[in-house]
């Protein structure tokens, strides 16, 4: 009999340590499975805060590039509204030499009563005017011998009888026109032979 208690309490033994294996085993795979739900939970937060990042991020981006575009937007409106008001400080500067000439010209004027010596001072003031706007691009509008051109001439006057050789053809300059950077500026007034 002690040999049968004995082999039921052997049997009970490793019943018990096989159901404390089962029971261990049980445990462990819950908590396999609960870490693995957790992972899954995890992934899933972590999405959503990563799209929310990435929202967050973007919309910095758009504010970023708005502001820049309003700060560029501002900026050329300053530099355009300083080109309109200072764009003729370089005309300016360079006409100035020749308004000291003619100054300078009508101080010397009192002093003389010679026509030539006036004559010859206002030439120079005028070559030196016209050497100063040809700096600047500003030139004459050529009509010696032209051909009518509507485009850089406005006839104000048609002189008849001037002959075949004369038909079309510029007679008279009334009012000189001007090119800047061969955009007319202003048309040459002439009188063109019928």
């Amino acid at each position: 009999m002690e040999e049968k208690d004995m082999e039921m309490n052997q049997e009970e033994e490793n019943l018990n340590q096989e159901t404390d294996k089962t029971a261990e085993e049980t445990e462990v795979t819950a908590e396999t499975e609960k870490t693995e739900e957790s992972k899954e939970d995890n992934e899933e937060t972590t999405k959503e805060p990563t799209l929310e990042e990435q929202i967050e991020i973007y919309k910095d981006k758009y504010i970023r590039s708005v502001a820049e575009f309003d700060n560029y937007r501002k900026r050329t409106l300053k530099e355009k509204a300083e080109l309109i008001l200072n764009g003729s400080e370089k005309t300016i500067t360079a006409i100035l030499p020749v308004l000291d000439d003619m100054e300078l010209a009508i101080k010397n004027g009192e002093k003389t009563d010679d026509p030539k010596v006036l004559k010859e001072g206002m030439e120079l003031i005028y070559h030196k005017f016209m050497k100063t706007l040809s700096g600047l691009g500003v030139n004459q509008i050529e009509t010696a011998d032209a051909d009518f051109n509507t485009d850089e001439h406005e006839a104000v006057a048609m002189v008849p009888g001037m002959g075949d050789d004369k038909k079309g053809k510029v007679i008279d300059c009334i009012q000189t026109g001007y090119k800047l950077n061969d955009k007319v500026i202003r048309h040459a007034k002439v009188a063109v032979g019928q």
